[in-house]
Parts: structure tokens; sequence; C-alpha cells
């Protein structure tokens, strides 16, 4: 891609705010996306945290959840974090009866795996092998198993749990770097945004 990207973050619920603001500071236009055409409009798109099964209705009810599983398919750059991670995952544990995910991912996620609200927590961890990164975790998921085509890109201290993973154009992190005014995970994005 020689021009610069126009990247949107999905707009039904989450941290749009933040993601938005991350994505300008790595030197692209970032837009919010809440229906068909202004997802057809842009280059990639960043699923937020949130709540998955609230995410997953809203997507049925504003008719974006078959759109953006087309884009996908066809190869479109996404990024989801926390509740995101759990949309781009092809398989996952713990969600409600008939909950589907946008997919892309071939891995199986653990909703909620880390616990509830109160046992929400940050560390610190190897991101990419770019150097250390602070990480918010918030009712967050983990990743239980991955695909042969799936690269890890992060772990929870000691490798103990996946938090971070990347398959070809899709990236999918446990946890919230939106809130931490570090935007290394936004522009590791933004250049895979950019070889596609």
């Amino acid at each position: 891609m020689t021009s610069a990207p126009k990247i949107g973050v999905l707009a039904l619920q989450g941290d749009v705010r933040e993601h938005v603001r991350a994505l300008e500071e790595s030197g692209v236009t970032a837009v919010p996306v809440r229906r068909p055409g202004e997802l057809a409009a842009v280059d990639a798109l960043v699923v937020p945290g949130g709540e998955s099964t609230t995410m997953w209705k809203l997507a049925v009810t504003f008719e974006m959840l078959e759109p953006i599983r087309l884009r996908i398919k066809e190869g479109m750059p996404a990024y989801g974090s926390c509740a995101g991670m759990i949309m781009l995952a092809d398989r996952i544990e713990g969600g409600v009866e008939g909950q589907e995910t946008l997919g892309g991912i071939d891995m199986v996620v653990r909703r909620n795996a880390f616990g509830r609200q109160v046992d929400s927590f940050e560390a610190d961890l190897d991101f990419a092998g770019r150097g250390e990164i602070r990480a918010v975790f918030i009712r967050a998921p983990w990743v239980e198993s991955v695909g042969p085509d799936v690269e890890v890109l992060g772990r929870t201290e000691a490798g103990s749990r996946i938090v971070a993973v990347r398959q070809g154009p899709l990236l999918a992190t446990s946890f919230h770097p939106e809130l931490t005014g570090d935007a290394r995970v936004h522009s590791y994005f933004v250049e895979m945004v950019r070889e596609f």
C-alpha cells in the first residue's frame, strides 16, 4: 500500500476514541465505523474491547457481521483487543449459547479467562520482540491454543499464557494497548496494514 492507509475502528461498543487516537499517533487516518458503507471505505479495521456477546449482537443489529467476515476473508487487515480478540477467534470457550465471532484467526480463546472485573491487572510483557510494554488486562481472555499458521507475539509472565497473536493480516491481543499512551502495538498494526 503506497498511500497512507485509512483504518476504521468498529464503533459499536468499547474504547473507540482511544483506538482512534493511538492510530493517529501512528501516522494514519482513523475513523469510527458503524455501517457497511463506512466499512467499505477503510483499508483495515480495529475491533475494540467491550463485551463480546454484546458486540456480536450489535454487529448483527447494525448488519455488520457478514460484511466484516467477508472483508476478513478477502484479506482485510484487522486488529482485535480484548473482546476484539474473541471476535477474531475461530473458536471460543466460555461463550454464551449460539455466540458467533467474525473469525479469521485459527485459535481457541477462553472468554473472561483472567477473571471478573475486580481481577483486572497490569503487567509488563515482551511484545513481538519489540521490547517490554505495559499491558492492561480487564476481564481479559487468553488464548488456549493456536493453529500452525498462528504466530505467538506475547505471553504473560513466565510464558504461562498466550496474550498476543498474529495470523497473516490479523492481529489480536488480550490486553488494551489503547489505555496506556504507548502506541507501539498500534504502530505494529499500521506496519502490517502497509504490508497488505
